[in-house]
């Protein structure tokens, strides 16, 4: 017989903790690795890379962490009264720019740096109020990542029509950017590179080319810039394939938690799920854990997935439907309903290693969990 726990008012126990201090910590962390004296923090200046609602922590969870970067990334320009609301007031690059000329006559806040991806992003921009403080340009290359970005004659054009509102003061800055696309291998930037100093060598204004990738693989180049924009790293991600978060000193900001809400004894050759998907080898005891795919938990995990259950490493099951999942409990003699069970994000469990098992990244895990999971900062 299955014994149940009784579920919350929300109908669900399902809740993503994010940890403000892991976040100072890993920001700690990557200036310390950028440190052009090796032992001080100092070295380029830093865009703190809130993408994805802050890689699904949430910006304003995530905001009152970062008042040690110099300047906040997001992908778009509705995104910055929420930074602004949770206290931030420095600078904030708008990684996507402007979406159409409407967004162009919002531009009534200081402090904006704004990526140019095509040229009819500066006609926007050239058309905005006169009564709008002057924005940052960042002119974009194409570069070899190739999803957008100005190509070389492009990007001479753009620099062209730019440098005119510079020294009329219509614009704040001309800046330089670009995104590597394989910055996580030992020779992943040279030609990239090379191509980009070609370019930008001779126009004056900032550079900005690393990621999280490109400061871990290559942290004397990224020392040499004058920006970096690391994402994975401040929320305790490793950005190689081969390594987590903790390998390089970083501590997880968002960790997954959900209940034990039945128990089951199964005897051997019993078999359950979906057309008899799984089938018990030999007598087990096995739970059902209140986190599903309509959660954003990966729907097909392998048998063997890893899963904390009060504190002690289970093994799932890999079955996993809309609202569930199953773990076999053998090994977990005292486990009950209610008891807690956390699915990544725990040191003996990073998020790293549950996306790998998945064939997917550990962004891609945390900035899938749907609307119907709380995120809470604590």
């Amino acid at each position: 017989m299955m014994s149940h726990s009784a579920i919350g008012s929300t109908g669900t126990h399902v809740v993503a903790r994010v940890d403000p201090s892991a976040i100072a910590h890993n920001l700690e962390q990557v200036r310390r690795r950028l440190a052009r004296n090796g032992s001080t923090p100092v070295g380029p200046r830093m865009w703190a890379s809130l993408k994805a609602d802050a890689y699904g922590h949430g910006i304003r969870h995530v905001v009152p962490a970062l008042a040690g970067a110099d300047g906040l990334m997001i992908s778009r320009l509705a995104e910055v009264p929420v930074c602004r609301d949770a206290g931030w007031q420095g600078p904030v690059l708008v990684l996507d720019g402007l979406q159409d000329d409407v967004e162009a006559a919002q531009l009534d806040q200081s402090g904006l740096h704004l990526v140019i991806h095509r040229a009819e992003q500066l006609d926007w921009l050239e058309a905005r109020p006169l009564h709008c403080p002057p924005p940052w340009v960042w002119l974009r290359y194409v570069g070899d990542l190739g999803y957008q970005g100005l190509d070389y004659d492009a990007y001479q054009a753009a620099y062209a029509r730019c440098a005119p509102w510079l020294a009329r003061g219509d614009i704040a800055g001309i800046g330089h950017l670009q995104h590597y696309a394989a910055a996580d291998t030992p020779t992943g930037i040279a030609a990239a590179e090379a191509r980009f100093r070609s370019l930008t060598d001779a126009l004056p204004g900032p550079r900005s080319t690393c990621n999280s990738a490109a400061i871990v693989c290559h942290p004397a180049h990224a020392r040499s810039t004058d920006w970096v924009r690391p994402g994975r790293l401040l929320y305790g991600l490793s950005p190689l394939p081969d390594r987590d978060g903790a390998s390089l000193g970083l501590r997880p900001a968002m960790s997954l938690h959900a209940r034990v809400v039945a128990v089951r004894e199964l005897a051997a050759g019993a078999r359950i799920g979906y057309h008899g998907a799984f089938g018990a080898a030999s007598a087990m005891r096995i739970g059902l854990v209140d986190c599903g795919y309509s959660d954003g938990y990966p729907s097909h995990p392998p048998i063997g997935m890893p899963i904390l259950v009060g504190g002690r490493l289970a093994r799932g099951l890999g079955q996993v439907t809309m609202n569930s999942l199953l773990v076999d409990l053998s090994d977990h003699p005292g486990a009950e309903t209610g008891m807690p069970v956390v699915l990544w994000g725990a040191p003996e469990l990073p998020a790293e290693q549950v996306a790998a098992a998945c064939g997917g990244s550990a962004p891609e895990l945390l900035t899938g969990l749907t609307g119907r999971v709380p995120v809470i900062a604590s």
